[in-house]
């Protein structure tokens, strides 16, 4: 980045599991990566759930997305530092933007998603990082008066909305005048279950939060045959939900009297790996509230946590960026949105249920519970949340 000073850049992101390596996986395979950002992404997820007593929910896939971006800008100790910090040692930026290039192609048709790069108007960013960004990540460049903050504002908003397709969401609003460049990351994504839950069921009860707080929801119900595991060690019941695009949805949901802090400690890539390889399918009658989550997040505390602290610092190196060493990261912003209800856009005829000589068990997410996302091609990790609250998004 060419510049008479060395001013902040800032990383923005608004967002909305991956199996396990085998000994047959190799460093710099699909698999190997995809295991890679399902490890970041748990690690996040859990030094974000220890500091806040809300409900959780992030994109890992976005945030990879923006920080693999992020990584291919970076050289000398930054690179190396953050290649660590994401789990990604031992692979080449290169490669690893040629995989994130390959995963991205196949991404779930409901996850809507984009990159772009903001230069301000007096900076020039160098051919061969545009050319990654607009190759690899499919992004976009465009050059903005950060000198003028609401007109800036409103053009990164105005691409925002259009990623997310109809999703009226605000990306930023207070930008600092000073800005040099600004990397922004969008996605949102809604569950359309398969088969779909059939909305004549619906009914309000009784939603645990805790032993002195409950709430009304709407449950959304369905009679059927479903993939479901439990996890001694956890004391936690996982069950699948298909979706379709390809994606799944796994719920895990602790035993009563069973802390979901204790649970989500044990949320890791290993884990979910076992989970998935140990589902089995069973007859159930599954009862399911609704929720939208929209959560915010600023994430450098979290970051600097998981010893991913150079790319903040004063003497970054970010020469990848147009040459000059010096501009910094001086803050990551990250935003999630995801709708889960009973409406599926793809199947025109409502979600039946199937009809058993006998009524099969009731398995009701009435108490906390996390929920994760994943596509099951790639085993890229979309989305990993906690439920504390349906009704609080």
């Amino acid at each position: 980045m060419t510049s008479s000073s060395t001013l902040p850049c800032i990383l923005v992101l608004l967002a909305v599991v991956s199996p396990g390596l085998s000994q047959t996986d190799t460093a710099g395979s699909v698999e190997d990566l995809t295991y890679r950002k399902s490890d970041f992404g748990t690690r996040v997820f859990r030094s974000v759930a220890r500091r806040t007593d809300d409900n959780v929910f992030l994109s890992p896939f976005t945030l990879s997305a923006a920080l693999t971006a992020l990584l291919s800008a970076t050289d000398g100790p930054t690179r190396d530092q953050l290649l660590q910090g994401l789990g990604l040692s031992g692979l080449e930026p290169q490669t690893v933007a040629d995989l994130i290039q390959t995963l991205q192609n196949n991404k779930p048709d409901n996850l809507h998603h984009g990159v772009a790069v903001f230069p301000a108007q007096d900076v020039h960013v160098s051919s061969s990082y545009l050319d990654v960004v607009q190759t690899k990540f499919s992004g976009t460049v465009q050059n903005v008066a950060f000198t003028s903050p609401e007109e800036a504002a409103h053009i990164i908003n105005r691409w925002a909305q259009d990623q997310m397709e109809d999703q009226d969401q605000e990306l930023v609003s207070n930008l600092d005048s000073q800005t040099q460049l600004l990397l922004a990351a969008v996605a949102s994504y809604k569950a359309h279950f398969s088969p779909a839950f059939n909305a004549s069921l619906s009914q309000e009860e009784r939603f645990y939060v805790d032993s002195y707080h409950v709430v009304m929801v709407t449950m959304m119900t369905r009679a059927g045959k479903y993939f479901l595991a439990y996890d001694r060690s956890l004391s936690v019941g996982v069950l699948k939900l298909a979706m379709t695009d390809g994606a799944a949805m796994l719920v895990v949901l602790p035993d009563e009297g069973v802390d979901v802090v204790s649970v989500e400690e044990g949320v890791t890539a290993a884990k979910i790996q076992a989970w998935i390889q140990q589902l089995k399918k069973t007859k159930l009658e599954v009862q399911l509230p609704r929720f939208l989550l929209e959560r915010s997040y600023s994430l450098k505390d979290v970051l600097q946590s998981l010893d991913i602290t150079q790319v903040f610092d004063h003497d970054a190196d970010l020469t990848n960026m147009g040459g000059v060493k010096g501009p910094r990261l001086t803050q990551v912003f990250h935003k999630s949105v995801i709708s889960v209800d009973e409406r599926n856009n793809d199947i025109t005829e409502e979600g039946g249920d199937i009809v058993f000589s006998t009524p099969p068990p009731r398995l009701t997410i009435n108490r906390p519970f996390v929920v994760v996302v994943y596509q099951e091609t790639t085993g890229s990790l979309l989305c990993v949340g906690r439920v504390l609250d349906p009704t609080n998004k």
